[in-house]
């Protein structure tokens, strides 16, 4: 069967179920989207690889990417594979020069993977005919849009971490140390959707 290939387009809340995420995939070329809900430990594991913020700590995946490099194993793609009953299913396609091995996963690691190893990402026709939606353009900019909004996280912070759109507001008059302090802090924590914040702005200035 014939590959398409996807890109990710983004993360939002998803309105369907609460502490979800919905993880938005669009043909390349095309106007077809492919959204996926996934859970919120999944969505941060992809949101902070995207945002390059490097984690305190080694996440899961990047655990696996640090055990597959031991083996001297590479992850070739990632394959949205199946669709069975609303519930996808994906395989890693990994290689190590000498063999290839398809892992069953689902997408949500896979993706959180993939993006770890900058591995292309595809799906089939069949799983696109049936899932897939096309938006219209003046649809598709608006949800362009509303999905480029980072991924919030649920837990309740401390008391000096920003959180609402006020509180980020205020970063843009603190000055360099105490955001860099507060950067610092951010990870520590493993707040990394904040932190993102906080080093954009650390970026905008410099």
């Amino acid at each position: 069967m014939d590959k398409i290939k996807l890109e990710i387009l983004g993360l939002s809340s998803s309105q369907s179920q609460s502490g979800s995420f919905a993880l938005v995939l669009g043909e390349a070329p095309g106007s077809r989207r492919l959204p996926i809900i996934i859970g919120m430990f999944e969505a941060q594991a992809i949101a902070i690889e995207i945002e390059k913020i490097v984690p305190n700590r080694p996440m899961t995946h990047d655990l696996f990417k640090s055990f597959a490099h031991s083996f001297n194993y590479a992850v070739k793609e990632i394959v949205i594979s199946d669709l069975k009953e609303g519930v996808f299913f994906a395989k890693i396609v990994c290689d190590n020069g000498m063999e290839t091995v398809e892992i069953d996963s689902r997408p949500s690691d896979a993706i959180a993977i993939g993006i770890r190893f900058d591995a292309p990402i595809y799906t089939y026709e069949k799983i696109m005919s049936e899932a897939g939606i096309v938006l219209s353009d003046e649809k598709e900019d608006e949800d362009i849009s509303e999905l480029k909004k980072p991924v919030e996280r649920s837990s309740t912070p401390g008391p000096s971490s920003p959180t609402s759109k006020s509180d980020f507001d205020k970063l843009k008059n603190m000055p360099m140390d105490k955001l860099n302090t507060l950067l610092d802090k951010m990870i520590q924590s493993e707040d990394y959707e904040k932190a993102a914040k906080i080093r954009d702005e650390i970026n905008r200035r410099n």
